[in-house]
């Protein structure tokens, strides 16, 4: 989407640029028209003296068609160029409606990240506390097994000397 952008601006300079050309090219046909004028106003003046005023009309007359003209597709151009500004604008409209949609939706997802970091942690602690009892526990059967070996070699010992002494008795 920013490529498309980024080509429908290029699109848009170039044909600003366009249009500045055209606009120079404007200015400088209404300079031409300009001195156009004065000459014409010249040839006016010469023709009260000459009889050559049907001529320098209709090339004045050439002129005024040609520059009405480029007049008309200078317009047409400014609304094509006003077109394609347009729909830039509404392009980046759209970028920037999706961005903030992304972005909340980035803010939802942190947030929802966040609030499961607390439950693992959470979860991390209770198990935690969960291997140190079960570790204590483990030390507690530990020693009662060992107890419990102890007696019954004990009660091994006592049950063998039993048996000995009831032997020789």
């Amino acid at each position: 989407m920013e490529a498309d952008i980024s080509e429908m601006r290029n699109e848009l300079q170039s044909r600003d640029s366009l249009w500045r050309r055209i606009q120079l090219e404007c200015q400088q046909l209404h300079t031409e028209l300009l001195k156009i004028k004065e000459y014409k106003d010249m040839q006016e003046i010469q023709t009260k003296h000459q009889s050559s005023c049907v001529q320098l009309t209709e090339q004045l007359e050439n002129k005024n068609t040609e520059l009405l003209l480029f007049a008309e597709s200078q317009e047409h151009q400014e609304e094509e160029l006003n077109k394609i500004r347009n729909h830039v604008y509404r392009e980046e409209q759209s970028r920037c409606s999706e961005q903030e949609r992304m972005k909340t939706e980035i803010s939802d997802l942190t947030e929802e990240l966040h609030q499961k970091e607390i439950i693992i942690a959470t979860i991390m602690e209770k198990a935690s506390l969960l291997e140190k009892q079960l570790k204590m526990e483990l030390e507690t059967k530990h020693k009662l097994l060992t107890k419990q070996q102890l007696l019954e070699f004990h009660y091994q010992v006592i049950k063998s000397e039993n048996t000995h002494l009831k032997e020789m008795v």
